[in-house]
């Protein structure tokens, strides 16, 4: 891979677009290696340059001077990135294998230079005698707290060692995301009989034949898989062995024994992992790696997960006799499976509610979701508002961009949508960030939000289940977080936040997906533009806490996987994955044959490619907070101007600029209570 000229690499200088967007219509695929090259050589350089300075340390010259080095690398990656998240390709993935080992190298290169530590380490000592900021002084916190937790004080040979280490796990976990997007890729399950495919509404069908004729299958359908264990499809297929077939598919994507089985990967990764933590003076990953979070140990992790195990898989008893009480009903023979699960609870809202999916889909069509009811309850809460813009160049045809302005009518943030699923994009959703808010460097925030829903024939809008609806506004919620970040430094911006707290504003968020005022906005019939009939809407609040034992179970069961995993010494080589998961969920309570994890480990992105690892529970952690807020806000009034001005000025702007536990009680005046996230998801008669 050649070395390019800097003046054909459009990463070598500061983008010209508004915003300093990323100026899609110059990048090729062919100016991300040399560029992150040159960026690594130039981040050292600098840091170099810091730590081994005649003048004596202080903030300016070692603390801030850190938060503005590196600024070439920092653009190329956050770009790069989100490609190969989002739109990726054989030649992005070969340069991901090929750079992660040496930016691990970089990292530990910076992280270990004892020069630069010993002038971070003269400051922090007199810091609170310093004329700073608060936010400066946290900074510095932050900063020295992760060098302390990098390694920094170790000795030579063992930084050597954790070099090694660290460069291993990047590896493996590189490794790990792109042989999972392979074999989710290639591990659909492909049907011959059109009759196995009964239930499926026609434009599912049109779909998997579509999705068929693109890998080459002639004459048949290929239900495609999501990144999680169960399928949407699930929910509509009549054949009880082609749920099955496609179940199996889904949690056997990754252990065929063929080229691209991760078990291995995740064995060996788990071990480089409890290695590191070792080293660095931890009994396990998951001590480690909480010390920087709200919860700050695995045994308070823990202790808040197995409060809520009891109601959640009391909840879902109930839910699973309910619905083995109707296969009995309908003479089925069988007991409930795990396949089984989506397809009759779906007959059991039905009966309870009255309630089907293809009744309220034609109300929610994506993008009046997202311009009446996200961008809407936005402008209620903080006054935004939001311009589309056809002039900023993007990755992919699917994407779009908007411009957010303030209420002022000042310019905020440019804000990418890519919502429909594509082979070379990763499974879920997520937001990003091409560029981060910082008063210092002048920037404001470039965010991207994507998704996975089913893209629609041409001339058809994207219909949304009432899930997808609330993953719309959850990830805005996240957006909303890096919109109005509003620090000096860019380490401290935004949702540059513990991952127990990062998820907190974006489950927050989606409390306004069923506010009165704002669903009345946005539920309108695509064809006749009429608005949801009362009585559909009823259907939709008395069933908005059904399944929660099964939804709360599955995530509760992924959680402590995780953790089971990340407090583990050591792993030996080629132990059985399935065995370990079985134990690790019968030692929590959470073995439940018919609700199994969220992910399982051999598919668990989060956790071995996604930055998760041991902070999966943040999910849970969050719920808790969002639900307190949310309560907070009824208290106060609910869909009020001043509701959202106190909290975009007390939560949703400060970043990680001070305590995130003190941050939260200042504003609401008190502790975070687990009852309203009880309250919420229907768990607390099970405990009464």
């Amino acid at each position: 891979m050649a070395q390019q000229p800097r003046y054909t690499n459009p990463f070598f200088q500061t983008s010209a677009l508004p915003y300093q967007a990323p100026p899609f219509n110059l990048i090729t695929e062919d100016n991300y290696n040399p560029a992150i090259e040159e960026g690594i050589r130039s981040y050292l350089a600098e840091v170099d340059h810091i730590a081994n300075q005649d003048a004596p340390p202080t903030f300016e010259n070692t603390y801030a001077a850190l938060e503005q080095s590196g600024l070439l690398l920092k653009r190329v990656l956050s770009i790069f990135g989100a490609m190969t998240s989002a739109n990726t390709s054989d030649l992005l993935r070969e340069i991901d294998e090929h750079q992660s080992p040496k930016l691990a190298a970089m990292n530990d290169a910076i992280k270990l230079n004892s020069a630069l530590f010993s002038r971070l380490q003269e400051i922090y000592d007199v810091r609170t005698e310093l004329s700073l900021s608060p936010e400066a002084i946290r900074l510095i916190d932050l900063t020295y707290q992760n060098f302390l937790l990098s390694g920094a004080q170790l000795s030579a040979a063992d930084k050597q060692q954790l070099s090694l280490l660290n460069q291993e796990a990047a590896t493996l976990s590189t490794r790990f995301t792109h042989l999972l997007l392979d074999a989710s890729g290639k591990g659909g399950l492909a049907v011959t009989d059109p009759a196995g495919l009964n239930g499926l509404t026609t434009a599912e069908l049109a779909a998997a034949r579509r999705a068929a004729e693109e890998h080459h299958l002639q004459n048949q359908w290929l239900l495609v898989l999501q990144n999680t264990t169960q399928q949407p499809l699930l929910q509509s297929l009549n054949r009880r062995g082609t749920r099955e077939a496609l179940f199996k598919a889904s949690v056997s994507r990754a252990e065929k024994g063929d080229e691209h089985d991760t078990r291995h990967i995740i064995v060996r990764l788990a071990e480089v992992r409890a290695a590191q933590a070792k080293l660095l003076g931890f009994a396990n990953y998951a001590s480690w790696a909480l010390q920087d979070q709200m919860a700050k140990t695995p045994a308070a992790a823990l202790d808040f997960m197995r409060n809520i195990v009891p109601a959640a898989t009391g909840r879902a008893r109930r839910e699973a006799a309910d619905i083995q009480s109707l296969i009995d009903e309908q003479r089925g023979g069988f007991s409930l499976a795990a396949w089984d699960w989506q397809f009759y609870a779906d007959q059991v809202r039905k009966n309870k509610y009255d309630l089907n999916d293809a009744d309220i889909k034609p109300y929610f069509p994506l993008h009046q979701v997202l311009e009446q009811g996200v961008f809407y309850a936005a402008r209620l809460l903080y006054g935004i508002s939001f311009t589309p813009r056809t002039d900023i160049p993007v990755y992919h045809p699917d994407v779009g961009v908007y411009e957010i302005f303030d209420g002022d009518g000042s310019p905020l943030a440019l804000f990418y949508t890519d919502y429909y699923q594509r082979d070379n994009k990763g499974g879920g959703a997520w937001m990003g960030n091409f560029v981060d808010q910082s008063t210092r460097l002048g920037t404001r925030p470039v965010i991207y939000n994507v998704a996975n829903f089913s893209k629609p024939a041409d001339g058809e809008p994207a219909l949304l289940s009432w899930d997808d609806v609330v993953t719309l506004f959850h990830e805005f919620g996240h957006t909303l977080h890096g919109l109005f970040a509003n620090q000096e430094f860019p380490s401290l911006s935004g949702t540059a936040t513990p991952r127990d707290f990062v998820e907190f504003p974006s489950q927050f968020n989606e409390h306004w997906a069923d506010e009165p005022q704002i669903f009345a906005h946005y539920a309108r019939h695509y064809q006749t533009g009429e608005t949801m009939p009362p009585a559909l809407v009823e259907k939709i609040e008395k069933a908005s806490r059904f399944n929660k034992g099964y939804d709360m179970t599955e995530l509760l069961a992924a959680a402590l996987l995780d953790m089971h995993w990340h407090t583990l010494e050591g792993t030996t080589p080629g132990m059985d994955v399935a065995a370990f998961e079985a134990a690790a969920l019968a030692e929590y309570k959470v073995n439940l044959p018919y609700v199994p994890p969220r992910y399982r480990s051999s598919y668990f992105q989060h956790i071995w490619g996604g930055g998760y690892a041991a902070g999966y529970y943040a999910y849970l952690w969050t719920e808790m907070l969002a639900d307190d807020a949310f309560e907070a806000f009824k208290e106060r009034g609910g869909l009020t101007a001043d509701n959202g001005r106190d909290f975009r000025d007390k939560i949703l702007s400060r970043g990680n600029s001070q305590d995130l536990e003190k941050l939260y009680v200042n504003w609401r005046g008190k502790r975070p209570s687990l009852e309203p996230m009880l309250n919420h998801r229907g768990l607390k008669d099970v405990l009464a």
